[in-house]
């Protein structure tokens, strides 16, 4: 989007209820994630986000270990799943709140343990939801996404382009 920006971490502690859908898990952590910040800078437009992978109802977060990884890939391997994130978009001083998600479908490989080891040992699974990522050698894993592909990585930037774009008017 060509815009300057500070990373600035909330330390919000994300949250996944039981009673709420998968699109309100992420839209709630990515509002906890931005107010906080929105308050600290209330001049500037802030952006939090938060993205989480889904299988059905089963939520795959960041994995604690590699072999938890190991276990994500193998249940994932020639499934679809979906990554959903969410979005908020808060400037304080004129007391906007932009909130959204996005819903994309992603369909693996069948992988053998070997395949799954392989993409493994070309990247660091434990800071990404569900094990995996696609900018990282993703063509090894996955054989077709179904909308944002920039989703996927991790924020939906046509969405947020536009909402961006209406947010500063």
């Amino acid at each position: 989007m060509g815009a300057n920006f500070v990373v600035i971490p909330s330390n919000a502690e994300e949250v996944e209820p039981e009673h709420l859908t998968p699109h309100e898990i992420c839209r709630a952590n990515a509002h906890r994630k931005a107010l906080p910040v929105a308050r600290l800078h209330p001049d500037h437009l802030v952006l939090g986000a938060d993205t989480l992978v889904f299988l059905g109802t089963r939520v795959f977060t960041k994995p604690a270990s590699l072999a938890e990884a190991k276990r994500m890939l193998s249940e994932l391997s020639g499934r679809t799943h979906h990554v959903i994130t969410g979005v908020c978009l808060v400037h304080h001083r004129n007391e906007m709140i932009e909130l959204f998600s996005e819903a994309t479908a992603v369909t693996f490989k069948t992988l053998s343990p070997g395949e799954i080891e392989d993409y493994l040992s070309r990247m660091n699974p434990l800071d990404k939801a569900g094990g995996y990522a696609i900018q990282e050698q993703g063509d090894r894993i996955v054989a077709s996404v179904e909308g944002s592909y920039s989703n996927v990585v991790g924020l939906p930037m046509e969405r947020v382009s536009l909402a961006v774009t209406i947010a500063l008017g």
